[in-house]
């Protein structure tokens, strides 16, 4: 059975208003997976995320790490946010140094390595994600893009274990948003345990592992992703569309170019090669 690496158990917070921004929320998410958390804005999405390295501390409830309940006291807690690193949608709110080097070298110095350690790190963070040409560069200076690959590559200097992606591909053209992904499937394919929010539901279909549906502070069902998206009623009750793919599915069945029986697609090609076996055997 998969080691459950970090989890949330009835974790509720309110905002400094009064407004409940998390209602008893429970997750569990195992080593090596690939999440993706699906809510429009205001589910909770965000704060949850705050709760996982310990910004915020909820108000009831627990988050563990490894099995332990997480310590906000000072040493520790630096230690988890060591462990558990978060990418934000707008990377002006996390660049701040002068230049890349600066910008990149600002964690690892901070837990006291070497300067060839630290170096080490830097120069691994910014080969993975295809930066290392901007190094001397000023952060200002950079593109949107840039500055979204640079913004893991801060995080990724740590050497984190969980890396949590706040609508990865917010703002970005399709062309980035694809190239932004394939730097996280190679992060998952390190052993990364990769967590994302996000509003398209097309992505998180494709892409993740196992779902979480959020929506006012509260998780409506999870599953696999062929499993939750067959819930067409929770679908509608979290302001969420269905896949492309998974509409058009459906919609294949009702007409009939597919059997009721057929299994739902992950992928273009899998729909395809449905329709096609099905053409061979009337053939």
């Amino acid at each position: 059975m998969a080691e459950t690496i970090l989890e949330a158990e009835d974790i509720e917070y309110s905002y400094a208003d009064g407004t409940k921004a998390l209602r008893k929320v429970n997750m569990a998410v195992h080593r090596g997976e690939k999440i993706a958390v699906l809510g429009s804005n205001g589910a909770g999405k965000t704060t949850l995320f705050l709760h996982f390295n310990g910004i915020l501390q909820p108000e009831r409830g627990r988050v563990r790490f490894r099995g332990q309940d997480i310590s906000y006291k000072g040493a520790k807690l630096m230690e988890l946010r060591r462990k558990i690193g978060i990418v934000f949608q707008d990377p002006d709110s996390q660049l701040f140094s002068a230049s890349v080097l600066q910008e990149v070298s600002f964690g690892p110095m901070n837990l006291g390595l070497s300067e060839a350690e630290v170096r080490r790190c830097v120069d691994k963070a910014l080969q993975a994600t295809e930066t290392s040409d901007l190094i001397d560069r000023p952060t200002h200076m950079l593109s949107f893009g840039q500055k979204k690959r640079v913004s893991i590559a801060d995080i990724l200097a740590m050497e984190p274990e969980v890396i949590i992606f706040d609508e990865p591909t917010a703002w970005l053209d399709p062309r980035h948003a694809r190239e932004f992904m394939q730097i996280l499937d190679e992060l998952s394919q390190q052993g990364k345990t990769i967590i994302i929010s996000t509003h398209d539901v097309d992505l998180a279909y494709s892409w993740a592992d196992k779902l979480f549906v959020m929506k006012q502070g509260q998780v409506l069902t999870e599953g696999k992703p062929e499993e939750v998206f067959c819930r067409q009623d929770v679908i509608r009750a979290a302001d969420l569309n269905l896949p492309w793919l998974v509409e058009t599915h459906f919609e294949f069945i009702r007409i009939g170019l597919l059997p009721p029986s057929s299994c739902l697609p992950r992928t273009k090609e899998e729909l395809y090669e449905s329709l096609d076996r099905v053409q061979r055997n009337i053939g």
